[in-house]
């Protein structure tokens, strides 16, 4: 029996992010550019949102690029823009096909504008989507977005919107960028490393953490639903004891 075939749809995760970690060493062992390694993820991500219509999540957010990544060489950073319009283009007849629609989170204004111009494209032409919502994690840092958020929320008092008493866990959260996305579930992160590396850190406060020795580019849906089987062997207590459940 397939890990799929264990899956009880019943108690499907709602929301799963990725962070698509091993590109670079993927390609590294096949002496090839570090580029081959991430046009080979793309293909990745076309099996894994598609795994996930086919089953029934709702949500599926892909860290695609850090803020921290605008360090790595010019060379590689003007790849992966090139890389990421030329998928967006491409792959928008794809989103639509699937009844996916696209979103995008991060500070978005510091990609290229041909980026922005082709990402909201998209966007708005799957905005009807209905069977899932792809998120693409951009230029993303979570510090920058609680520190974003704090910064309106600060704004807010200084202009006499709110007061300092009303600034709770629903106020801030509701500054975050993933206002209108639920709290994942569970967390995956390939190709061995065991790290968050700065993402989602309000919105993981109790998410399930998975990690898995596969590369990016070798990681297909079999290897999602067996993150998702894995995922519902757990026991999620929110700070309850195990008889509070039953």
């Amino acid at each position: 029996m397939g890990f799929k075939e264990q899956i009880d749809l019943s108690r499907l995760p709602e929301h799963i992010a990725i962070i698509m970690d091993g590109n670079g060493r993927w390609a590294k062992n096949q002496g090839k550019f570090r580029g081959v390694g991430h046009e080979s993820g793309v293909l990745s991500v076309k099996d894994i949102m598609e795994g996930c219509v086919e089953i029934g999540v709702k949500h599926l957010t892909l860290y695609a690029f850090s803020t921290e990544n605008w360090n790595r060489p010019i060379e590689e950073v003007n790849f992966l823009m090139e890389l990421l319009i030329s998928t967006i283009n491409q792959e928008t007849e794809t989103l639509t096909k699937n009844n996916i629609k696209l979103n995008a989170i991060g500070n978005i204004a510091s990609l290229p504008q041909r980026c922005i111009d082709d990402l909201n494209s998209a966007m708005q032409k799957t905005e009807n989507n209905t069977s899932c919502t792809l998120t693409l994690a951009l230029s993303y840092s979570a510090k920058w977005e609680i520190t974003d958020a704090a910064r309106k929320l600060a704004q807010q008092v200084k202009d006499g919107l709110i007061s300092v008493n009303q600034i709770n866990e629903e106020a801030f959260a509701a500054q975050l960028t993933t206002t209108n996305i639920p709290d994942p579930e569970l967390m995956i992160r390939t190709s061995g490393e065991h790290r968050i590396s700065n993402f989602l850190l309000w919105q993981m406060a109790y998410t399930e953490l998975y990690f898995t020795d596969t590369l990016w580019p070798d990681f297909r849906s079999e290897d999602l639903y067996e993150a998702i089987v894995d995922y519902q062997k757990r026991e999620r207590r929110f700070g309850k004891i195990s008889e509070q459940l039953n």
